[in-house]
């Protein structure tokens, strides 16, 4: 049964939020997350969350554990039969709409947004993160029922692997790397096995999706970005989509999150992303602002 609460687009304000709190086909689902260890998410959900919030794990339940960075990178996608019974567990199901949100200008959240739009399933992001939300705030988690959430393939169309990548640069296809400008330059990489980014890249970093106060640019300042480096503002058909990646397949999520905000569609996502293409030693990189690739 589909549900009967209509999601204004891929974000909505802390207002309509507030306004469907309590509307029994929504969840709201806290993604927050962090590099100084793998508890910093779970802990920060626990000293305070939007009311109703349950916590999703980005490493446990939006990734599968990786096995080789080489292969899939270092948030590969988990079988679709687990992502199922994560959001079952969560009491998120078919008949729910799912809005997400972070503390980091949503480039954790943007992440479970994906995952669930690929399958058809309606999602959103809180635009502003936790910070947008003015309300109560409470700390004990919800006691959600298991739901029935339909196991569903991966869809081939919304994701691109790295051979996919290499053939759509030889295209002339646009390949967006959403990292900071210096890992893209080669300047910095402090995770991956080597510095620099796929020849034949342009750079948008997904923190320029944002305004000084965290929220996303207005849809024509977002497409009039991503129209400047070559992606069509009206789209294209599927097998030339533009292809998004980042270090890990997680912050790319915020530039496809961007073009779906501006109308622009549809995209595939390279999940494997910067942490599978460069531990292949086959693969070629490029540094600086060139794009003469490197061994």
């Amino acid at each position: 049964m589909a549900p009967e609460l209509e999601l204004p687009g891929p974000l909505v304000d802390a207002k309509w939020l507030a306004a469907n709190l309590d509307h029994p086909d929504l969840v709201v689902a806290d993604v927050r997350w962090s590099l100084t260890g793998p508890d910093a998410g779970r802990a920060a959900y626990e000293e305070g969350h939007i009311p109703g919030a349950v916590f999703v794990d980005l490493d446990a339940e939006l990734a599968a554990t990786p096995s080789d960075p080489g292969k899939g990178g270092r948030h590969p996608l988990p079988a679709s039969a687990a992502f199922a019974a994560a959001m079952s567990g969560k009491g998120i199901g078919d008949n729910h709409v799912v809005v997400a949100y972070d503390d980091s200008g949503g480039s954790t959240a943007a992440r479970l947004w994906w995952m669930l739009d690929a399958l058809g399933h309606p999602a959103a992001v809180l635009d502003g993160g936790i910070a947008a939300w003015d309300g109560f705030i409470q700390t004990e988690a919800p006691d959600r029922p298991l739901a029935m959430f339909s196991e569903k393939p991966w869809p081939a169309k919304a994701v691109a692997d790295a051979d996919a990548v290499a053939e759509a640069a030889e295209k002339g296809v646009p390949l967006i790397d959403a990292r900071t400008p210096e890992r893209f330059r080669g300047e910095q990489e402090p995770v991956d096995a080597r510095a620099g980014h796929i020849p034949g890249a342009v750079n948008v970093p997904w923190a320029e999706n944002l305004t000084d106060e965290r929220r996303f640019q207005p849809p024509r300042t977002l497409r009039d970005r991503y129209a400047a480096v070559g992606v069509d503002p009206s789209g294209t058909d599927d097998g030339e989509a533009p292809i998004v990646y980042c270090g890990s397949g997680v912050t790319a999520c915020h530039d496809v999150l961007a073009l779906r905000a501006a109308g622009v569609g549809p995209v595939r996502l390279y999940v494997g992303s910067w942490s599978e293409w460069s531990a292949d030693p086959d693969r070629p990189i490029a540094t600086g602002n060139e794009e003469t690739p490197q061994p």
